[in-house]
């Protein structure tokens, strides 16, 4: 059987074995439910209470401004649909052409609800436009709402200077950032740059921790409502019996994040950049999604024209190598991202752009593995292309002009 070489990290990631231990024993003999009133539902109550102060303390906030969810598309609609609820008076929300569905979808069904609804465009490198962020500021805003850094391309939001222009056009203004993809990857600190940022989402299975937990930081005197109702946990503002296994697992993988941050990101970064200039170099008419702007240091997203993306996936699962060609949540589909539609990505590879997420755990020699085996993998899907020659192993010369156009000739 092929070896596993997984490059996918920005879907999901493996459970750290730290983390494992220390959810173990919640799974076993502590299986009891901290809301209980006997002794034995002591330990899991203090063992969530502990959690909370160690995830505040990984992202400089406040114990009881840290509410544990489901994952990062509860807490997403957590942070949108209780604000709304606590605001009735004000129908203006404002957030990015690029966003994760969990925040896009959300903000598509808010306009089919009768709320103004403004996108906030990027550029080709999929940084946001700032000019039209600060014309969209209206004095009826109620939410603004901006991903840390894109799960597909890894480009970073200036997510800090968001909040304090949003704050400084009206204090009630609400600010969210999703930061599922820089929670374990960017030092975040919720008392220092990002003190303007009201509500934060983020998602254990992105940092080494389980599927099925989340958080939302909700800072002291935001006004938002419970969206999860039936229940008193979480200090009345989530329902449910608390996941203890998994809360505590969500802390665990956060310290770990906290304490390893400056040595995996350096070595991680070594990876990616050695994977990328590999690649760029062993295959021609591709380029970087991103690369002109601060990205993720385990992300690459290689948009590689005339070839589409579903055949590359294919080969490369025969290889054993995991990857994406966009986010986890829209792969089946055979529409173009989103998000690289927003960047006008040229239509010639808007379908060939492919994403290596890398981890803490990923190998020198499992990116060798990759440098070797996808280069090979292209050169054969291409040949299959009607744009492509392969006796120059270049693009017929009526087709050059395509990789400018962002839609197919009619």
């Amino acid at each position: 059987m092929t070896e596993t070489i997984y490059l996918d990290n920005n879907a999901t990631t493996r459970v750290a074995p730290e983390v494992l231990e220390t959810m173990r024993p919640f799974l076993d003999e502590m299986y009891f439910n901290p809301s209980s009133i006997y002794e034995a539902a002591r330990i899991p109550s203090d063992a969530v209470s502990k959690a909370r102060k160690t995830a505040a303390r990984s992202l400089g906030a406040r114990p009881d401004e840290i509410l544990f969810t489901g994952c990062a598309t509860e807490s997403n609609n957590t942070a949108i649909f209780g604000t709304i609820a606590a605001n009735p008076g004000r129908k203006h929300i404002i957030t990015t052409g690029v966003e994760h569905p969990a925040v896009f979808e959300v903000a598509g069904e808010l306009r089919r609800r009768g709320f103004q609804v403004d996108f906030v465009p990027v550029d080709r490198s999929g940084r946001l436009d700032m000019g039209a962020y600060v014309r969209a500021l209206r004095p009826d805003t109620l939410l603004v709402s901006a991903m840390h850094a894109n799960n597909e391309t890894g480009v970073i939001f200036p997510v800090a200077d968001i909040a304090r222009i949003a704050k400084e056009t009206d204090p009630s203004i609400v600010v969210h950032t999703d930061a599922t993809q820089t929670a374990g990857k960017l030092p975040i600190d919720l008392r220092g740059d990002l003190h303007h940022v009201d509500l934060l989402s983020l998602s254990g299975h992105k940092l080494h921790a389980p599927k099925g937990i989340g958080a939302l930081f909700v800072r002291r005197g935001t006004p938002c409502r419970p969206f999860m109702l039936g229940g008193h946990q979480e200090d009345g503002r989530r329902a449910g019996t608390e996941n203890v296994a998994f809360i505590v697992g969500l802390a665990r993988a956060l310290e770990l994040a906290h304490d390893q941050h400056d040595e995996d990101e350096q070595r991680i970064r070594a990876l990616r950049d050695r994977l990328e200039k590999a690649l760029s170099e062993a295959i021609p008419y591709s380029e970087v999604n991103g690369s002109e702007v601060e990205r993720l240091s385990n992300t690459l997203n290689l948009a590689i024209h005339f070839i589409e993306g579903e055949g590359m996936l294919y080969q490369l699962s025969a290889e054993g190598i995991c990857a994406s060609s966009g986010s986890a949540c829209t792969s089946g589909s055979l529409e173009p991202s989103h998000v690289l539609r927003a960047m006008s990505v040229p239509f010639t590879a808007v379908h060939g752009s492919i994403r290596f997420s890398l981890s803490r755990y990923t190998t020198d020699a499992e990116i060798d593995r990759v440098i070797e085996v996808f280069p090979p993998i292209v050169n054969n899907l291409r040949r299959l292309s009607p744009f492509w020659d392969a006796g120059t192993n270049a693009p017929r010369p009526e087709a050059e002009p395509l990789m400018h156009q962002t839609e197919m000739p009619k």
